[in-house]
């Protein structure tokens, strides 16, 4: 065994007295070993996090969006449509048409974005997972239906299955000069509810879907889109195909994938989830400081066991990496215990889903987590680091009181 090593264990489990150093040299271990368990939990619970979103966007909204380069809307034509259709990897095209609208339910009203779609958002599927109540349709017999999100729902009290009620929607139309009748400044329609979905906040609380035909009526553009939604086949690459997409269409459209739609997000939560791993890393560098302060102790109370394997021909090197080791069988007997306890946690509610929101969604009810190996190499580089940097002045401490009994 090496002699280093050894010494330094026999320092930490001494058991033949337990002195004040081994109390704060159990209370670092211990309080490193929260540190690194807390990190470990909170970073999985934000992979978590962004897995559930990752998830839920790639499944209520397209694979790859075209939008105008310039402007709100475009004319979508024959031209456009052959060159989007003459990709074999995109399986599904949705024309989009979309704006605020104020609509009026029974005595309440609210303004809301009325998203116009046309048949092929039904076929796709991308709500069915998502509908609480009503039915996912958005025409039936030549007669148009609304998709409202919950929050719509709630603050307007739609009831999908009523029929004497309809939802009204208002949208201002173009003034011209002269014109002095109200009734004239803007578009009304009447449509019928069919069903409410829960997807997320964001979605419930200001969404409306309705026929594509409807939208155009509604808001007098006939033959324009805000957008085309396409859904690709599962073995395509969306950013092949948005590359091959954007050479097509050229200058005028912009193609843009899922992941840049929300780029905005994930890049918020891989912030927040950069700054846990700073502070959680300043928590346990400070519960290292009470190794640094152990460290120092027993290197005064060890002086008469330095003197002696000084007398017997240790190194000053040797002295140094005996206490150095010594602090890194503190720091890491923690970091490892924390690390275990830590992974069983997160595993246990990954499995398990024990501990829960609080509140049922139409998402998920308990906390997701995932963890992921580079958070955990990383948390034991971390530790590595500030072990090294608390350990190391007391260790040279040590061998400088072995230079001082040599000088002697």
């Amino acid at each position: 065994m090496n002699l280093a090593y050894f010494i330094a264990k026999r320092y930490f489990l001494s058991k033949k007295k337990k002195s004040f150093i081994n109390v704060i040299s159990i209370i670092s271990m211990l309080v490193v070993a929260i540190g690194t368990m807390a990190l470990i939990i909170v970073l999985s619970v934000f992979n978590g996090l962004e897995g559930l979103l990752r998830n839920l966007y790639g499944t209520v909204d397209p694979n790859l969006v075209v939008s105008a380069n310039v402007g709100k809307s475009f004319v979508y034509g024959p031209d456009i449509s052959n060159k989007v259709n003459s990709l074999e990897e995109i399986v599904s095209i949705t024309e989009v048409l979309e704006d605020n609208v104020l609509i009026k339910y029974n005595n309440a009203q609210r303004v809301a974005r009325v998203k116009g779609v046309s048949e092929s958002f039904i076929e796709q599927g991308r709500l069915e997972d998502y509908l609480v109540f009503g039915d996912l349709k958005l025409t039936s017999n030549d007669i148009s239906y609304a998709i409202v999100g919950r929050g719509v729902q709630y603050d307007l009290s739609i009831n999908p299955k009523n029929d004497f009620y309809t939802i009204q929607m208002y949208f201002p139309d173009e003034v011209r000069p002269g014109m002095l009748n109200p009734e004239k400044m803007y578009r009304l329609k009447n449509i019928l509810p069919g069903g409410v979905f829960a997807v997320e906040k964001s979605y419930d609380e200001n969404l409306v879907y309705v026929p594509i035909r409807f939208a155009e009526d509604l808001f007098n553009k006939k033959g324009k889109r805000n957008l085309l939604e396409l859904q690709l086949a599962p073995s395509a690459d969306p950013n092949e195909v948005k590359k091959r997409l954007q050479d097509l269409l050229g200058s005028s459209f912009l193609v843009q994938s899922n992941d840049e739609i929300h780029g905005d997000l994930y890049r918020v939560l891989s912030y927040e989830k950069f700054f846990v791993f700073l502070t959680f890393s300043i928590i346990i560098a400070i519960a290292s400081i009470n190794i640094f302060f152990s460290l120092n102790m027993l290197v005064l109370d060890k002086k008469k066991d330095v003197a002696i394997l000084s007398a017997q021909g240790a190194t000053r090197g040797l002295i140094t990496k005996i206490f150095l080791l010594e602090g890194c069988i503190v720091a890491f007997t923690g970091a490892f215990t924390g690390l275990l306890l830590g992974l069983l946690v997160s595993f246990v509610q990954q499995e398990f889903g024990l501990v829960t929101m609080g509140m049922q969604t139409a998402i998920i009810d308990a906390y997701p987590v995932k963890v992921e190996w580079l958070d955990v190499l990383l948390t034991v580089l971390s530790i590595i680091v500030i072990t090294i940097v608390t350990s190391i002045q007391p260790a040279l401490s040590a061998s400088k009181s072995v230079a001082m009994t040599d000088l002697q």
